[in-house]
Order: structure tokens, then C-alpha cells, then sequence
């Protein structure tokens, strides 16, 4: 059942963007996941989205695992950090511990490294290198020209409808999440055991 999701692992950045509904809306998400009793893995940062989320749901008393490359430690980290820190060599393995330990993947509003990770923990689903879900918080409608280009994918035979139907979108993290539970139920357990084995060697662009 949605329970066997314990650990969601969510796309943020750095940057809060300019309007308090972003930020209301990660704060949202950070509440819904402590009152959901699930731990937080996210990319290591302090600042922005990255740093009102972790910080959130580590005050709530969950676990929170950042995931951050040595060489943007001095950059993404400007203060005492919160939970366990794992320094990784490079971004390919940041995303690779990510796919391997999260149950579930959410991406917040942000900028080109959250479309960058959220397209490639898609693309391992459409490949079967996992089936887990993935969600998308299209807070005020952000990412609906995202969803349009989907939708032109499948209308012009580039993308199947199977496959249109991996990513999971919602305006607010209650309904994402619980879309994210069901899809979750329906799969059944985390398939750890496959990213494991694929989730380093799996990347396709």
C-alpha cells in the first residue's frame, strides 16, 4: 500500500523565485511529508526551496538526507546544513544515490537542474530501470507548458500514452501526494533492488 512509500526524494533548487507562492508551496509539501510520516532526500543545498524544505521537514522530526557533489558544497551549502550529508564525487552519482534509495520522486517550480533531474528519473521509468512515481507540484500552473509538450509528444508519436501517464501532476502537495500513494499501492513495493543493480549505468538523454 501508499505506507511502503517511506522515503520521497524531491527536485528543488537553489532559488526561492520571486513570488511567495513558491515558497508557501514548498513549506506546504514539507508539512504533508512530516504529517505523512515520510523521510525527506533531497540535493544537500541550504538555500532556496532546497533550504525551506529540508529544514522544515527535519524540524518535524523526520529524516532528511541531502545528497550534494564536493564541488558544490561551498557553493549550495552557506550554513549549518540539517540531517545527514552525503558528499558524492559528481552529479551523475548525486542522481544515482537518489534513484537508488528514494521511493518516490517529486519535483518542486525551479530551474534547469530539477527539469534536468526530474527528465532523467522519468526517462529510467519509461526505460524499466525503476516504478516508482514520479510527481510533478504544478503550483499556480508552472509547469503546464511542460505537461503541453508531453501531451504534443504523444499527439505526434514521439512519446507512447503508456509512458505519458509516468509522470503524476497536481496544484497542491495534498493531491500530489496522495496520486503519488495511490500510484504506489498499485506497483507495490519499492524496487530498490533495481536501481541498485541499474541505477548507475542507466542514463539515456
Amino acid at each position: 500500500m501508499g505506507s511502503r512509500m517511506k522515503r520521497v526524494c524531491v527536485f528543488c533548487g537553489s532559488n526561492e523565485g520571486y513570488r511567495k507562492i513558491f515558497s508557501d508551496a514548498a513549506l506546504d509539501l514539507a508539512t504533508q511529508l512530516v504529517d505523512r510520516k515520510k523521510d525527506l532526500i533531497y540535493g544537500g543545498g541550504s538555500a532556496g526551496l532546497m533550504g525551506l524544505v529540508s529544514q522544515a521537514v527535519f524540524h518535524g522530526g523526520r529524516h532528511v538526507l541531502g545528497i550534494i557533489p564536493r564541488a558544490l558544497v561551498p557553493i549550495e551549502i552557506s550554513g549549518p546544513g540539517v540531517g545527514e550529508v552525503m558528499i558524492v564525487s559528481d552529479m551523475h552519482e548525486r542522481k544515482a544515490n537518489m534513484a537508488r534509495q528514494a521511493d518516490a520522486f517529486i519535483a518542486l517550480p525551479s530551474g534547469y537542474g530539477t527539469l534536468e533531474e526530474l527528465l532523467e528519473i522519468i526517462t529510467w521509468s519509461q526505460l524499466g530501470f525503476h516504478h516508482k512515481p514520479v510527481g510533478v507540484l504544478n503550483t499556480d500552473g508552472y509547469y503546464d507548458l511542460l505537461l503541453g509538450l508531453f501531451d504534443k509528444g504523444v499527439e505526434e508519436g514521439f512519446i507512447y500514452p503508456s509512458a505519458r501517464n509516468i509522470v503524476i501532476s497536481a496544484s497542491t502537495p495534498s493531491e500530489l501526494l496522495d496520486k503519488i500513494e495511490d500510484y504506489a499501492s498499485m506497483v507495490g513495493p519499492s524496487d530498490d533492488d533495481s536501481s541498485n543493480s541499474r541505477g548507475t549505468t542507466g542514463e539515456a538523454n
